[in-house]
Order: C-alpha cells, then sequence, then structure tokens
C-alpha cells in the first residue's frame, strides 16, 4: 500500500505518541536541562589545619618592619583570634591582653621561605622522596606524599630561623617535577594538618643541567637544552588539548574525557589555578621560559636559584615574575658560575621582585642573615635599600610569589598573626627568634623551655645514658 506524505508523517506521529501513552513517558523536550558533567575533584586532599590556640596580645616599644616596607619606631603591634588587629606607635589592647615589653627588640612578619625540601629527605638518610627519576615530565606526582611531617627541620626552622610558613617543591632532575605544597610551620601528624588552608598548589619545573644530566645519560631525551625545550613544548601541547577537551566536557556534557592524573596539573596551571616555580640558573634560559610561557599560555610565578636573575632584571619586572635566589652559592656548577653577590640588591634596584630563598635545611634556619649579606653587598656597591624595604625579600615577595599574599606576609589588619619577635635587630648576626606566633599561637619562646618545640621523633631518640 502506498501512502502519500502527509499520511506517513501522521501515522509515525501516532505511533510515537502511542508508544509514550503505553509507557507512561512523556515526550522529551528540546529544552530539557541536560545531566550535569561530572567533574573531577580539584583539591581532593583538602587541609585540616586547624590554628593553634592563642591569646590577645600585645607587643610594645618595639621597631617594627610591617613586611611590606614600612617602619615603625617605638612602636607597638596587637594581635587576637589568629589576626592582625592594629600597629603604631599608641594601640588600644582589650582588657586582659598580654603585654610584652619588647624595648631594644623587632618585631617583623614571619619568615616565609618559597623553596624548601624539609620533610622530603634525601637519599643519605634513607629518606630520598623528593625526585621521581622515571622520565622527564612527572606532573602526576606531588610533594605532599612524600612529606614527613616529624623531620626535625621544621621545628629549627622556627626557633632559629623565625620561619612560619615554607614551600615544599619536589626536587629538579624532572622539566616536570610534580606539585608543591605550602605548609604552616606547625607541629602536626599529618601533612594535610599542616597544609596551608586555601594556599594554591605550585608546579616545580627545571631548566638546564639536572634534567639533561639526568635523562641524557639513559639515551633519551632531553640530553641537551634544546632537548629540555622541545619537551616542555611537546608536553604543554598535550596539556592544552587536555584542557581543551575538558573544559568542552564541563561545560557542554556529554562522554567524559579519559582522566590523566598528569595532566590534571597542567590544566590547573593552563587554568591559572597552579602557580610555575621554575628551577633555573641561567639568563638566556629564563628569556626561554618566558617566550615558552607566553606561547602556551601560563605564567611563571618565579624563577628559582637564578643566578644570572640580574641580567634580565628588566624582563622580570615586565613580565611580573620574581626570582628567588641566594645570597651567595655560587660555582658549584657551570650553569651557577656566572654569578654576584649583588644579585637580590640589583634585581631589586631595577623594580623587580627578589626573594631569599633557602633549598638547604641548614640555611632555612638563617634566612635573614642571608638577606643581610645581599643587603651589605648591594650598599657597598651604592644600593642603598633600608633594612625595612630589605625585608620584603623574606615575607611580602615570597607570599606573592605563593599566592597567599592576601592572607599572610605582612602585618596587615586582618591578615594572619604570623609574628616573629626578635632579640636584636634581625639583620645582625647576633640576633636570633625570641619568640614566633603562628596565627596568634606562641609556638615558641626561648625564654620558657616549655615553649620549645620539639618533634615525635626527637622525643623517641634514646639520649646518652639511656638504656639501647
Amino acid at each position: 500500500m502506498v501512502f502519500s506524505k502527509g499520511i506517513r508523517t501522521a501515522l509515525v506521529l501516532s505511533v510515537a505518541l502511542t508508544g509514550c501513552a503505553a509507557t507512561g513517558d512523556k515526550p522529551k523536550s528540546a529544552s530539557a536541562p541536560r545531566e550535569k558533567p561530572v567533574a573531577y575533584s580539584r583539591d581532593p586532599y583538602p587541609s585540616t589545619y586547624r590554628a593553634f590556640p592563642g591569646a590577645p596580645t600585645l607587643v610594645t616599644n618595639v621597631t617594627i618592619y610591617d613586611g611590606e616596607g614600612g617602619r615603625i619606631n617605638n612602636g607597638q603591634v596587637l594581635f587576637a583570634d589568629g589576626k592582625i588587629v592594629a600597629l603604631g606607635q599608641t594601640v588600644s589592647a582589650p582588657a586582659g591582653a598580654m603585654t610584652i615589653d619588647g624595648t631594644g627588640k623587632w618585631v617583623t612578619p614571619g619568615v616565609i621561605d618559597i623553596h624548601s625540601h624539609l620533610g622530603e629527605g634525601n637519599p643519605g638518610n634513607g629518606f630520598g622522596d623528593g625526585n621521581e627519576t622515571t622520565g622527564p615530565v612527572r606532573p602526576e606526582v606531588w610533594a605532599e606524599h612524600s612529606v614527613w611531617p616529624q623531620d626535625p627541620g621544621f621545628t629549627r626552622a622556627l626557633t632559629n630561623g623565625g620561619v612560619t610558613t615554607l614551600q615544599i617543591l619536589p626536587g629538579s632532575a624532572n622539566l616536570f617535577g610534580g606539585r608543591s605544597v605550602v605548609l604552616k610551620n606547625v607541629p602536626a601528624r599529618t601533612v594535610q594538618a599542616m597544609k596551608f588552608p586555601g594556599a594554591p598548589y605550585g608546579l616545580k619545573m627545571a631548566c638546564g643541567e639536572n634534567p639533561k644530566r639526568v635523562y641524557g645519560g639513559r639515551n633519551q631525551m632531553p640530553s641537551t637544552r634544546m632537548g629540555n625545550i622541545a619537551v616542555d613544548r611537546q608536553t604543554w601541547a598535550r596539556a592544552q588539548e587536555y584542557k581543551r577537551k575538558w573544559d568542552k566536557y564541563e561545560r557542554d556534557g556529554g562522554e567524559a574525557p579519559t582522566r590523566d592524573i598528569a595532566m590534571d596539573t597542567l590544566r590547573g596551571v593552563l587554568a591559572g589555578e597552579i602557580l610555575v616555580q621554575n628551577h633555573c640558573y641561567k639568563a638566556e634560559e629564563m628569556a626561554y621560559v618566558i617566550d615558552m610561557a607566553k606561547e602556551f599560555g601560563y605564567k611563571v610565578a618565579a624563577f628559582h636559584h637564578a643566578v644570572e636573575a640580574y641580567k634580565i632584571a628588566d624582563l622580570l619586572k615586565e613580565n611580573h615574575i620574581c626570582a628567588a635566589v641566594w645570597a651567595d652559592w655560587w660555582g658549584f656548577k657551570m650553569e651557577a658560575y656566572d654569578a654576584v653577590n649583588e644579585n637580590m640588591p640589583l634585581l631589586h634596584n631595577a623594580g623587580a621582585c627578589a626573594i631569599t630563598h633557602s633549598d638547604d635545611e641548614n640555611g632555612i634556619q638563617r634566612l635573614y642573615q642571608e638577606a643581610a649579606k645581599a643587603l651589605a653587598n648591594g650598599r657597598r656597591m651604592g644600593i642603598n635599600i633600608p633594612d625595612e624595604v630589605a625585608w620584603t625579600w623574606l615575607s611580602s615577595n615570597p607570599a606573592k610569589a605563593m599566592g597567599i599574599f592576601d592572607k599572610t606576609g605582612s602585618l596587615k589588619p586582618g591578615k594572619m598573626a604570623d609574628v616573629v619577635l626578635w632579640n636584636g635587630n634581625p639583620f645582625s648576626v647576633y640576633t636570633r627568634p625570641e619568640k614566633v606566633w603562628v596565627d596568634g599561637a606562641l609556638m615558641y619562646d626561648a625564654l620558657d623551655p616549655k615553649r620549645r618545640p620539639v618533634t615525635d621523633f626527637e622525643l623517641g631518640q634514646p639520649g646518652e645514658g639511656d638504656v639501647k
């Protein structure tokens, strides 16, 4: 039997409606909301940090460096409920506040180390967990999964160095070394209980000799500096494609792309959620990386070690990239040879962001002295930077490069009360921390044996005369 076109259409509609009636379903509207895509967690290991209890505290008669370049002579600072409340030459304190007379002493924000490997250990002590040397591209690994919270280095950094916040990075054997983690320097049983709440992750990257030395000897890329950049670019190209697929899925739905933990990290960088912390010594390599970052649409927060940063201070300033450097480490390999002891003040004088960093379990205990050496070297060549301005190298600048300056890094009302009372001028070799507060809690007091933190690991070690 032959039906006309109109009759065929009517029959099809009749059958469709009959089917709906039989099953009790209604015809789907074209405007019906589509099923919401299931996105993966951006923060599967969230911070469980809780500030230790503190008391309202007023410190009086001190020289204050506010961390942003300001100075108050014969000043006072008040903090309560874990936050800075006020500072000035006259501050009103609530009834019952603890008052500390700091005559002849200094108050600063806590020191922030942007580059540490505390907790990761080294092969010599059985905890060589900082480098995943199984391939040059390892963004899937996370430093926090190697950190040992009972490392005595944490308490030594607090008590000897006034360090209240630090970033733990993977090592530099890889082009892409993995995620960093920012920690509050407090005793804890787990890394999650030390994690700085709300701090962005970092991605550790590396230039130069380390990646090509580690992998070139295995007859694989990279074995040259041009190989380094080639592998970087190939990897970022894959990351861009991965991001496009996931962005489309989370926007439009459909079939979810295949999950790749390594690419999750790189997608986070391209989205501006994860900050690139790039190990790089030589000026021309930093310039290559700046160009590569523009090519693929990401930003470098800081170049670390950066012994030749003084050569490209203008580029760093123009691109809003910090340089985390040592005072006078140099010459231990060829790419560290062309250094000057005035690197930090030269960067600062050019308007770039300079940071004092450690990369060392001992150096972290004297970062304030490292900054003092750089400050003195600058003055000898005629760059006269005031002490209070140089303190930005130790607090506000690292906080900015770690994405936490809205929370810490300076003594401004509303910020975390991460505070150090020094027993003298903090740029003197004779000075040490007298008291250290983290979120307003007194974590160390040189005058009180009960306020000298010791890790569980140290407590468990037999001393002289103990039963072995």
